[in-house]
């Protein structure tokens, strides 16, 4: 991702591996392996496929996404052959489900709740479900001096009408988010009015059955706004996930880890995507939450406190010998 934050993603590696190091220096033995992870491309911005590395580890990788390009024409093979990867080895990275007692991932919230409520961590109950769209409305191009507003084609206006529903309906319902983040108006020239525009759509929600509500919503409104200005309309599904519970067992082994490193357990839903929820498919999946200021993220001002960062660090040694101690008894 473009202009993104430093610490989503990579400092959950590096708790891991610092974790792992304490673990290490203090001659632990335990009764299972611990293994860090670094998975690529959980976004999934340039091929419009995300989880590429963590679906690999559950089997889920589709050798079809291969073939996917980029804006520039490169296709995802191409891409992972010049960064050095074996694609011939795309099989042996999947794990087997006997293999692995579990998985917990350290990251930042990507919003605000932790810090409006003064605590430094916080244990995930959920990650959201998500569907994100490319959406076009093909109208007319003309002059911008000579066609009369009331014989327009203009996509842009219908466009900037379903983003403002999109906003309307995101905000009538408690816990939905709807996103535009993309639009491209077409031939794009200051006196030609659009005759075509593309955007995309990102809808998130905890439970499925509101989320495909919200969508039918916006689709029935983006064909009322279509008709309505003579406009032909193009409505894609891009990628569609499923809400992931945490694992209640390793979730309670975090919030017990929390609580004995002498904080508050407070327990919050993910509105953003993460590997843990691939994995979930594969073994048991918890997650840890780490304060992040302002609640900025997927952002260059995207910052943490070092502060929490070490309370993040207690408790993800904390949880790993808890889970050592329940195997051993």
């Amino acid at each position: 991702m473009r202009d993104a934050g430093r610490y989503d993603g990579p400092l959950g590696v590096l708790a891991a591996l610092a974790c792992v190091e304490r673990l290490h220096e203090r001659g632990e033995r335990l009764p299972f392996a611990v293994e860090v992870l670094a998975f690529a491309d959980e976004e999934g911005l340039r091929f419009r496929t995300a989880y590429l590395g963590s679906s690999a580890l559950a089997g889920t990788f589709d050798p079809a996404w291969l073939e996917r390009t980029d804006p520039d024409g490169i296709t995802l093979a191409e891409a992972i052959r010049a960064f050095g990867g074996d694609l011939g080895d795309l099989a042996g990275a999947r794990r087997q489900a006997e293999e692995l007692i579990g998985y917990c991932e350290v990251h930042i919230e990507q919003g605000p709740v932790l810090e409006a409520l003064g605590l430094p961590v916080g244990v995930v109950t959920a990650i959201a479900g998500q569907s994100r769209f490319s959406i076009s409305f093909q109208g007319e191009a003309g002059h911008a001096g000579t066609v009369p507003m009331a014989l327009r084609r203009d996509a842009l206006c219908a466009a900037a009408e379903l983003v403002l529903a999109a906003e309307a309906t995101a905000r009538a319902e408690v816990g939905l988010v709807a996103t535009v983040g993309q639009i491209e108006a077409l031939p794009g020239a200051t006196n030609v009015i659009p005759g075509r525009a593309t955007l995309s759509l990102d809808v998130r929600h905890q439970d499925d059955a509101t989320r495909r509500r919200a969508i039918e919503r916006l689709r029935a409104e983006a064909e009322r706004i279509a008709a309505a200005r003579s406009l032909e309309l193009s409505w894609q599904l891009v990628q569609e996930h499923p809400p992931v519970p945490m694992d209640a067992a390793l979730s309670g082994l975090l919030r017990r880890a929390v609580e004995e490193t002498g904080l508050q357990a407070h327990a919050l839903p993910s509105g953003a995507g993460h590997d843990a929820a691939v994995l979930a498919a594969l073994a048991p999946v918890a997650m840890l939450f780490v304060r992040c200021r302002g609640g900025v993220s997927h952002n260059p001002a995207e910052s943490v406190a070092e502060e929490d960062v070490a309370a993040a660090l207690d408790v993800l040694e904390r949880f790993v010998m808890l889970a050592a101690e329940e195997l051993s008894t």
